[in-house]
């Protein structure tokens, strides 16, 4: 499968639901359909990584699979009120970026050396 961006996986979205006289459901149901997919994924979380085992003869779950039908029902809603996820995810990322500037300790990182000579560079350009 081809690598989308957000813009192309939301038309897709949308022109799958697009062929239905029904369209998209109300914001409602979609939050009531994401949290019924939230605890499909739950569960394989649960059994795989938990304390709660599945039961004799239950089938393993597909996290991968719970996990997009997340993002699917994710997507219906954005689509359902107009939004952009990729002007969502900008927002984000700028928030998670400001609010959490110093909030976890950063990982130590070894300079790139100069390729011209044999003396380390001192600062390292976060912000490349």
């Amino acid at each position: 499968m081809e690598n989308m961006t957000l813009e192309e996986v939301q038309k897709q979205v949308d022109d799958y639901i697009s062929q239905f006289e029904e369209g998209y459901f109300d914001p409602p149901t979609l939050i009531l359909r994401f949290c019924e997919e939230l605890g499909e994924l739950s569960r394989v979380v649960s059994h795989r990584y938990g304390p709660k085992k599945k039961k004799p003869g239950e089938e393993e779950g597909d996290m991968e699979l719970e996990m997009g039908d997340l993002f699917f029902v994710l997507i219906c809603l954005a689509n359902r009120q107009g939004y952009d996820l990729n002007e969502i995810f900008q927002k984000t990322m700028e928030k998670y970026n400001h609010r959490d500037k110093e909030r976890w300790t950063r990982k130590k990182e070894k300079p790139p050396s100069y390729e011209g000579g044999n003396e380390p560079i001192n600062e390292l350009d976060l912000n490349q």
